[in-house]
């Protein structure tokens, strides 16, 4: 896999940074092995997996792995690749609110309540991670997806499921030995991804 290569120039605040292609983009979430098991099994979620709850979504491998101690946490055992549809989830991000009021991004706070109560989708934008998993002086997504994105997710948007606890297990060891440029080599090449006009205009400040 090759080396994900640094910004040409300073990084933006707030960017979309993610493994895609022409028409899917690769999100990472971490369950315990009696959810994670059996949907990169069968490339979809089993009956485990609760639809009425808020599911997070990350674009960033390593906020994933800062998320689930690289796929060592009590409940977060099993890491996912989730390839979904680029379609579905921006059709998420112009759906979805600013999980928390931003004074001078949004009107007032009970704007925002009323926007947070409405959207089927949440925004979060957190510290990105280096390898060591110290956090970065830019930030990545993370997209809460409830009721109807949630079904969508399931039932539509995802394409493939696949099991990468082993990358994240053999990149923690290669970090632990201090050979940084090798666990580099194991990342997911996470690129800009292409914004069409005013797809973050909800939830970028």
């Amino acid at each position: 896999m090759p080396t994900p290569l640094p910004p040409a120039g300073p990084e933006p605040a707030r960017r979309v940074r993610a493994l895609h292609t022409a028409t899917t983009v690769t999100v990472y979430q971490a369950y315990p092995p009696e959810i994670g098991l059996p949907a990169a099994r069968d490339g979809r979620f089993p009956a485990a997996w609760k639809r009425d709850r808020m599911t997070w979504i990350k674009p960033s491998f390593l906020w994933m792995m800062y998320r689930s101690g690289w796929g060592t946490k009590q409940g977060q055992e099993t890491v996912l690749a989730v390839e979904i549809t680029r379609e579905g989830f921006e059709w998420a991000l112009r759906h979805a609110c600013l999980s928390h009021y931003e004074r001078g991004f949004h009107p007032d706070r009970a704007a925002w309540q009323r926007e947070l109560r409405r959207a089927p989708a949440r925004v979060q934008w957190d510290p990105e991670r280096d390898l060591r998993l110290a956090p970065l002086p830019y930030r990545s997504l993370q997209l809460g997806l409830a009721g109807e994105a949630a079904g969508r997710y399931a039932d539509e948007w995802t394409v493939s499921v696949r099991d990468v606890t082993g990358l994240a297990h053999e990149a923690h060891a290669l970090v632990r030995a201090d050979d940084l440029p090798a666990a580099a080599r194991l990342l997911p090449l996470e690129t800009p991804y292409p914004e069409p006009p005013g797809l973050l205009n909800r939830v970028r400040p």
